[in-house]
């Protein structure tokens, strides 16, 4: 599963600084325990679904029957499993042999628990049986179980129904033993109108005509695979395919829009093939399908159905006249994400929800490498220093957890689905793969998933493998301490010393905190690599201290590549030798250095003016992602100036000055050999200076906007975005009507969606007033009003906090289950105000322990941004005097 993406308009506009959700510690995470978790009582297990649904779009509710082939484990007078939303009218029970007449159940739902509980008048001896059950469900508007989307085409309204499960959600199509260690196979027909396409799992085995306008549609069975992840979908859709490898690949959408899907079914056709190389195991299905749907989420933007990847359309789909080379290049990795889940996380699948990372941060470290060997000219082994600062960013709050953590109920699963669980997961992967070699990592994956296909796993399954790969390295113990403890290592340069052309480093190990100053370290067996600049680097692991022999004499970078998961703190002299030897640095570990510069000195491990003297230095002819790195943290520290006109102004006009001529030589229009960095640093810059309030870039957007009626060229599709989000920032009523219009006119989904978005960014309060009312009616659609209110949230966090709360009855029905308890406390995220701060412990005590995590988080950070405000920008002011500020 993709986490929900804020969209490209959205993170052009975004609070750069200090606004990184952490997630409160579970520091009882422990090695894999000898028994998996279970919500259920563990009497039964099943080993087969054979399912029969017919939906009813227009009432929004379904008819179900589903025969569960079982075996009973121990004598017992009841069956508890999982079922929420619905009403049972018919549950027996009979032996599999056919032989003996079949009990009815007296049924006992628990909507608290999401379990139903089926008791007999007889004890039911050990065996196999079979449990049959009639029931109707509900069809929801959020993404969570069966649910409808509703989306405008030139004929009229469109519904279309879809289902998402993970990560608790299987029981609202089904009853079922909804947790991924219950494997089973299932057979799924479905009653349709006969004119609309049906898509599942698995390829269709039979269509028969029932007259009347519908037809029962049944579908092979699947494989063993766990309850989250069956998929079914149905709507007036179009499938264009292509094959790779032997597999059928399609993309289904809605009809007319195969043209926009090319893109991502020629990447998935490339994609396959490499991921059947790399992990020595063909992809075990005879079809893989991806299906775009309209509408958004506030918890995912797509998810690995095994044979039927669900994604939102603008993750997906790439419209000429608004996509963006930002959006060719998600839709790519999104699909690389989701795809590698077809291994790590079908083929395989975790135990339980506390190593939910085996499946998404393997799956974000596969999608990020798939992306660089496809697409090189993309050069995205630099984002990899921006997915670790996130993860870092969080890690370093108290608020922090695990990667491993402990899993207890359905909402602390949902909560799991992290920047940690992703993010760190992505980049100890990236450090434990360099630390024993790509050759002998792939070996130990390929051991892994071979030794546990079509099973369920724990952590120390996947380590036991790479030991066998690699012996002498250890890796449990280093993989143990990066995974079962929160954290980041911090390794100072305690001296470094050269003689005979060899230069001795002495390496002492820390902990990097933001919120701690005083806290007692944790300890790690950190994988070092450092260099002497220009010289060969060489790698030792640092527990507690360890000294370092390198090639050469000159200034000594640590971290050297930045695979290593560690902040470093040089001393004063070591950090100005590698500032003036900073152009002579690769990329990737020039990113690195100033993000280890930016978060000690936000933290007070070094002075502010650091990190503000390396961006005043970068050199002119820097890699775009260095000056988007500068462009990206000068927006951070403009957000903690908000509301103080006069040192905000002080601060823009520097801040202009340094971004203004590195616009000027990218310019506005694209060159036609220019690469794809500089193509996104455009429009970052555009943002960038937009937001910085540089009149002569804000003056150039609105004449763009307002003339591109009379001259095409005047918003090119690479820029749209961007300029709308730019003109919907700065408003005004007439500005804000026209944006409304165009919205309510717009007749692609994926466009739409986007507008109402836009008209939720307003800086203007009034007009961020009438977005939060326009959010309660039906016009934006079902899933975009959520999403409207949070935007608001960032430029005016009290408003959408308190306008949330007013009409919390009527929010909650906007939100989808999953994402509730991190939804309201997200509103505050970016306030300053330390009444924010009371409200939302408020709201913490209104709900359930088990859902508090995210509240504390937001309470933790805006905690942080205010420490930044009050002990930080003091410095930055400082500097500004002596720098021409």
């Amino acid at each position: 599963m993709r986490k929900s993406l804020v969209s490209a308009i959205a993170l052009a506009l975004a609070v750069s600084a200090g606004a990184t959700l952490a997630l409160p510690a579970q520091h009882a995470a422990a090695a894999a325990a000898s028994q998996t978790p279970t919500q259920l009582p563990r009497n039964v297990r099943p080993a087969h679904y054979a399912v029969a649904i017919t939906p009813h779009a227009d009432k929004l509710d379904f008819d179900g029957r589903v025969t569960v082939d079982v075996q009973v484990l121990e004598p017992s007078t009841r069956i508890t499993l999982n079922a929420a939303g619905m009403t049972f009218s018919s549950v027996t029970l009979a032996p599999a042999s056919g032989k003996g007449a079949a009990i009815k159940a007296k049924v006992a739902v628990d909507e608290k628990t999401q379990t139903a509980t089926f008791s007999f008048d007889k004890t039911i001896a050990p065996g196999r049986y079979r449990l049959a059950m009639d029931y109707v469900g509900t069809i929801g508007t959020q993404a969570n179980g069966l649910f409808a989307i509703d989306y405008p085409t030139d004929t009229g309204q469109k519904r279309a129904l879809y289902t998402q499960f993970e990560n608790s959600d299987a029981r609202r199509f089904i009853p079922s033993w909804d947790e991924p260690n219950y494997k089973a196979t299932f057979d799924l027909s479905v009653t349709v109108p006969a004119g609309e396409m049906a898509v599942s799992n698995m390829p269709v085995a039979s269509k028969t005509d029932l007259g009347h306008g519908l037809a029962k549609v049944t579908f092979r069975t699947t494989p063993k695979m766990s309850t989250y992840l069956l998929f079914f979908g149905l709507g007036d859709f179009d499938r264009a395919t292509t094959s790779s490898d032997g597999t059928e690949i399609g993309v289904i959408m809605q009809k007319g829009k195969a043209a926009q899907a090319r893109f991502a079914l020629e990447s998935a056709k490339a994609v396959l093939h490499d991921y059947n190389e790399y992990f020595g195991i063909k992809y075990p299905l005879p079809k893989l399908d991806n299906i775009a749907a309209p509408g958004s989420s506030q918890f995912f933007s797509a998810m690995e159905n095994w044979g039927a990847i669900f994604t939102f359309e603008y993750a997906m789909l790439l419209d000429p006249s608004y996509s963006t080379q930002g959006d060719r290049m998600e839709v790519f990795n999104t699909a690389a994400h989701e795809m590698a889940h077809q291994w790590f996380g079908d083929l395989v699948t975790m135990d339980w929800w506390d190593n939910l990372w085996l499946n998404e941060g393997f799956a974000s470290w596969m999608a990020e490498r798939e992306t660089e060997k496809v697409h090189p000219e993309w050069n995205t082994v630099l984002d990899t220093v921006g997915v670790r600062e996130g993860a870092m960013s969080v890690d370093a709050v108290a608020t922090t957890h695990p990667i491993v953590q402990k899993i207890d109920t359905v909402e602390q699963a949902s909560q799991a689905f992290d920047t940690i669980t992703y993010s760190k997961g992505e980049a100890v992967i990236r450090m434990l793969e360099a630390y024993v070699g790509p050759a002998a990592w792939r070996q130990g994956v390929h051991d892994y998933l071979k030794a546990h296909a079509h099973g369920n796993t724990v952590s120390d399954d996947l380590w036991h493998a790479m030991d066998g790969v690699a012996p002498g390295k250890h890796l449990t113990q280093v993989a143990h301490d990066f995974t079962l403890q929160p954290g980041v290592p911090l390794i100072k340069v305690a001296s470094a010393m050269c003689s005979d052309g060899e230069t001795t480093v002495k390496l002492t190990q820390g902990e990097f905190t933001k919120d701690r100053p005083h806290k007692q370290p944790l300890r790690w067996h950190v994988p070092v690599t450092a260099q002497v600049v220009g010289n060969a680097a060489s790698s030792t692991p640092v527990d507690g201290s360890a000294t370092l022999k390198l090639k050469g004499c000159g200034p000594v970078l640590v971290n050297a590549g930045q695979s290593g998961y560690y902040r470093t703190l040089y001393a004063p002299a070591q950090l100005a030798a590698l500032k003036q030897d900073f152009g002579k640095l690769a990329p990737v570990d020039q990113l690195g250095l100033m993000g280890d510069t930016w978060a000690e000195s936000m933290a007070g491990l070094e002075p502010v003016s650091d990190f503000l003297d390396m961006a005043k230095a970068t050199p002119a002819d820097a890699a775009p992602e260095i000056w988007a790195e500068v462009a990206g943290s000068l927006e951070g520290l403009d957000q903690y100036y908000r509301g103080d006109k006069a040192r905000q102004d002080r601060f823009r006009a520097y801040a202009v000055a340094q971004l203004k001529p590195v616009f000027a030589r990218v310019g506005w229009e694209a060159k036609p050999d220019e690469s794809t960095s500089t193509t996104l640093l455009r429009t970052q810059l555009i943002g960038a200076l937009s937001l910085l309030g540089d009149q002569d870039m804000l003056k150039e957007v609105r004449r763009r906007y307002d003339a591109q009626a009379i001259d095409p060229k005047a918003v090119p599709a690479a820029l749209r975005k961007t300029i709308l989000a730019i003109v919907a920032l700065h408003a005004d009523a007439a500005t804000w009507d026209k944006l409304h219009a165009e919205a309510r006119a717009e007749k692609s989904p994926m466009i739409k969606d986007r507008l109402y978005g836009l008209l939720s960014i307003a800086e203007d309060k009034a007009l961020a007033q009438r977005a939060l009312d326009l959010a309660l009616t039906a016009e934006p659609g079902a899933t975009n009003s959520a999403g409207m209110i949070r935007s608001v949230s960032r430029w005016h966090p009290e408003l959408a906090y308190d306008f949330a709360m007013a009409h919390r009855a009527q929010v909650d029905k906007l939100v989808d289950s999953t994402s509730s308890s991190r939804y309201y406390p997200s509103l505050g995220g970016s306030s300053f105000d330390p009444a924010m701060i009371e409200k939302i412990k408020a709201y913490e005590a209104t709900i359930d322990p088990s859902a508090r995590r995210p509240a504390d988080t937001v309470i933790a950070n805006i905690q942080y941004r205010m420490m930044v405000r009050k002990d930080r920008l003091p410095a930055v002011d400082a500097w500004l005097a002596k720098n021409g500020g």
